[in-house]
């Protein structure tokens, strides 16, 4: 099987073409190709010898992922249902801002973190996405974005999967996107959430390059993260928090924490005011999601008077405070629901195959 040339940084490029007895400059021209020109294959690099082409095109191509469904919202979104080369399916998602088009990129095929009121992790992990599998995600829709003449301005990592399960492959990722000749987004339009892995977001603190972090936090104490979220049992709220100051300190950064509200789960006054001791000492905000809800799950949506009241009590307490804007309400809205259907309907389709034969 030939290695995608996408997910690659123009060093790893370079030392790609010299291990292939190229020169060193053929790995920049191929770089602002599948970046700039966003060519489709190799042979469409025409400033490439021939000899340097069919050198290329025996061990790598230009590979997209097949486009398996696409939904289209009334407010502009569409969700990827997207066929990886081994027939895994991953779902990648274009929201349309005011101040430009964000692309939401799923890191892994499933996900193990058992947050119980997630539909992505109603299937388990199946395997990480490479760093190139990444990428073709972005250009997925960046090839959808040419049809208007707009460009993909920022990405986050925030689709099916715990990126820091998957982080040397994420990272990868990031540096590629970054690439002043290749995509060329900027470090502050690059967001990566996590559940809360305290080893990773150590390690980033001494990356090179200072991307938004989002941590998915979801609980105003340990007792209620304990029983939704089972990354609690591993690194619980006082570990995370003693992590996250540090993290702060040293990069200067602001963070952004997702809390989902659970209908009298963790929306009422008493975990507002819980939340607000929490947060005391970080430099961050938080960003309430009014929560989709999955059929396999029980959990409700909080009511509009429930969502209302804790944002007002967070900003009488001076914290920084946001309602999600939610986007697709009119197609399946959550993340991995699109994915975890169309396995059902996969599934039956065998079942249904099998007892025919």
């Amino acid at each position: 099987m030939k290695q995608s040339l996408y997910g690659y940084t123009l060093v790893q490029l370079q030392d790609l073409v010299c291990n292939l007895n190229l020169k060193k400059y053929n790995g920049e021209q191929i770089l602002r190709w599948l970046y700039q020109s966003q060519v489709k294959s190799i042979d469409e690099m025409t400033n490439l010898s021939l000899n340097v082409r069919e050198s290329l095109n025996e061990k790598y191509e230009v590979y997209l992922p097949k486009i398996v469904k696409k939904q289209v919202s009334d407010d502009g979104t569409i969700k990827f249902l997207l066929e990886l080369e081994d027939k895994n399916l991953v779902e990648t998602v274009l929201m349309r801002y005011s101040y430009g088009n964000a692309v939401c990129v799923s890191s892994q095929v499933g996900c193990n973190m058992g947050c119980s009121f997630c539909a992505s992790g109603l299937l388990k992990k199946v395997r990480d996405l490479t760093a190139a599998e990444m990428v073709s995600q972005v250009m997925t829709v960046q090839f959808e974005l040419n049809k208007s003449s707009e460009r993909v301005s920022h990405v986050v990592i925030m689709g099916i999967g715990e990126p820091f399960d998957n982080y040397n492959n994420v990272m990868n990722f990031i540096y590629c996107i970054n690439e002043a000749k290749g995509l060329a987004i900027g470090a502050r339009h690059i967001s990566v959430s996590t559940s809360g892995i305290v080893p990773k977001i150590k390690e980033l603190m001494n990356e090179k390059i200072q991307i938004n972090l989002a941590v998915s936090l979801h609980a105003p104490s340990n007792e209620i993260r304990d029983k939704i979220m089972k990354v609690n049992h591993a690194y619980n709220m006082d570990e995370l928090k003693k992590v996250l100051v540090e993290y702060c300190n040293k990069t200067n950064r602001r963070l952004t924490f997702e809390y989902i509200l659970l209908k009298d789960i963790n929306d009422r006054e008493e975990d507002a005011l819980k939340l607000i001791n929490w947060l005391e000492g970080t430099c961050s905000y938080v960003n309430l999601i009014p929560y989709n809800a999955v059929s396999e799950s029980d959990y409700q949506r909080s009511s509009e008077k429930s969502i209302n009241n804790f944002y007002n009590i967070l900003k009488k307490n001076k914290i920084n405070v946001t309602i999600r804007r939610e986007f697709g309400k009119d197609i399946e809205a959550a993340c991995g629901q699109l994915r975890a259907k169309s396995e059902a309907q996969r599934k039956w389709k065998y079942v249904q195959k099998v007892i025919k034969d």
